[in-house]
């Protein structure tokens, strides 16, 4: 099965859990006066936190500016895709741009002047992965830290995917290296986005998930993707409340944590309407199912995969990196999961 640059079957600030978290999760509502959503009645606030960060994808699908999205939407966050391997333990964008000096610096810079702010995602289903290319923890720590220092990240995504997610001794090193990133760079949030299947993360989730806790990883969020299934039942928004109840369950039983707290370290990104799967939709219903578990129980993190697809196909056209498969208006996907404020 060919994917495009995305994550395939699929992070997340934990606020009142960690005082740095809250702390952040309180700058980012602050930073500016939430814009209201144009959405069709009832009107609604858009959130313009952190918790509500898309993913756009610069170098793929056609990517809409940053700054028109956030004026048509509320949207103030978005999670940018993806940093990888310039073929050794290097960081670069789609593993050839710059992370300096390039067109992804001035969208940054845009988003930034426009009073919002990034996530930067790391990883996705194509391409060489920096968990493989650095021989260690530290080297790949290293790798992540340049990220952080080229743009000051107050937040960073590991999206884990395909041989990285597979290999145990990877999953290790991701962990670890997450760990000493969160040594070096105070109060910094951090993602871990994987796929998952109708009731949760599978064996290798929850050994990603159980290795973080065995090493003392505080985690702002472990994500999943509910999408890509090949079979579920019920629709996509139930399918996808049940894998985040797995996923609840997965992080509570590593961690110890309450069900409330274990809420609060869990996220969702979902796939907006037709997937890579023969079948399977995600609608707006769909979204308006999962922002209401959101909302119910401030889990903290809902994005979606992605902000390129927002859109209606023209005339013969077929789901794919720029448009959604579904008739939608511009932005539909994007203004519900901006209500979501942690």
């Amino acid at each position: 099965m060919s994917h495009t640059p995305r994550r395939t079957a699929t992070a997340l600030a934990a606020a009142g859990v960690l005082a740095a978290t809250a702390s952040l999760a309180l700058a980012a509502q602050s930073s500016a006066a939430p814009p209201e959503a144009t959405v069709k009645a009832p009107a609604v606030k858009a959130s313009g936190t952190i918790h509500a960060a898309p993913y756009e994808y610069l170098g793929w699908g056609s990517p809409q500016k940053p700054t028109d999205v956030m004026a048509a939407t509320g949207v103030k966050w978005f999670t940018l895709a993806f940093i990888l391997s310039d073929g050794g333990c290097n960081p670069a964008w789609d593993g050839s741009r710059p992370l300096k000096g390039g067109s992804d610096e001035s969208a940054i810079k845009s988003i930034r002047g426009a009073g919002g702010d990034i996530v930067v995602s790391v990883g996705g289903w194509s391409g060489a992965k920096l968990g493989e290319k650095c021989s260690s923890a530290t080297a790949l720590a290293g790798a992540y830290q340049k990220v952080i220092d080229a743009y000051k990240l107050k937040a960073f995504d590991i999206d884990i995917e395909d041989t990285e997610f597979s290999n145990a001794t990877v999953r290790q090193r991701v962990v670890d290296a997450l760990k000493i990133v969160k040594q070096k760079n105070p109060g910094i949030v951090t993602y871990v986005t994987m796929g998952t299947t109708p009731t949760g993360p599978d064996a290798t989730g929850k050994d990603l998930i159980k290795r973080g806790a065995a090493a003392g990883l505080a985690n702002d969020a472990w994500v999943i993707m509910p999408f890509d299934f090949g079979s579920h039942s019920g629709s996509m928004g139930d399918a996808s409340v049940s894998a985040m109840e797995g996923l609840k369950s997965a992080v509570k039983s590593a961690y110890g944590y309450s069900d409330a707290d274990a809420y609060k370290h869990t996220g969702i990104s979902s796939m907006n309407g037709k997937t890579d799967v023969a079948g399977e939709t995600v609608t707006t219903n769909d979204f308006k199912k999962i922002l209401a578990y959101a909302q119910q129980h401030h889990i903290a993190r809902f994005s979606f995969w992605a902000v390129n697809r927002d859109r209606d196909c023209s005339s013969g056209g077929s789901a794919g990196d720029s448009c959604s498969g579904v008739s939608q208006a511009p932005y539909d996907f994007t203004k519900i999961v901006a209500q979501y404020g942690g």
